[in-house]
């Protein structure tokens, strides 16, 4: 028998406004999996859109579904994403890749950050993943 995962979205809990893109609370049953911070390196470390966010996002997002899969799960399960970005005016082109992976009428909780810098000068944002496995 196979379990499956049981994911509720809350997206505006009382007293607290619907978010834009995003639920404000996702709680499920299962098996915690983390993803680390994933950024736009292909399979062989080669930068992939460089000054380009909407390309980094492409990379950084099929870097999170490889990641997943190896988990045995989709971005159907993911609960959590944070956004580390260099500059938050790159969220509509982040946002348009991430509507290719998550469910839109179901997206998970999320949390952006604008940071001075992330570990290299020509990477424009990293992305970590919480899902839920059966």
């Amino acid at each position: 028998m196979s379990e499956k995962v049981e994911i509720t979205h809350i997206p505006e809990p009382e007293g607290v406004v619907a978010g834009n893109g995003y639920t404000n609370v996702v709680t499920g049953t299962g098996r915690l999996v983390t993803v680390a911070g994933q950024i736009a390196l292909d399979r062989h470390g080669n930068l992939v859109g460089e000054g380009d966010p909407e390309a980094q996002a492409r990379q950084v997002f099929e870097n999170l579904r490889r990641c997943l899969a190896s988990a045995g799960v989709g971005f159907d399960e993911v609960v959590k994403l944070t956004y580390f970005v260099t500059d938050i005016a790159f969220l509509p082109a982040i946002r348009t890749v991430r509507d290719e992976y998550v469910d839109t009428a179901r997206p998970p909780a999320s949390s952006a950050v604008e940071v001075s810098r992330l570990f290299r000068p020509d990477l424009l944002l990293e992305i970590e993943a919480f899902a839920l496995a059966p």
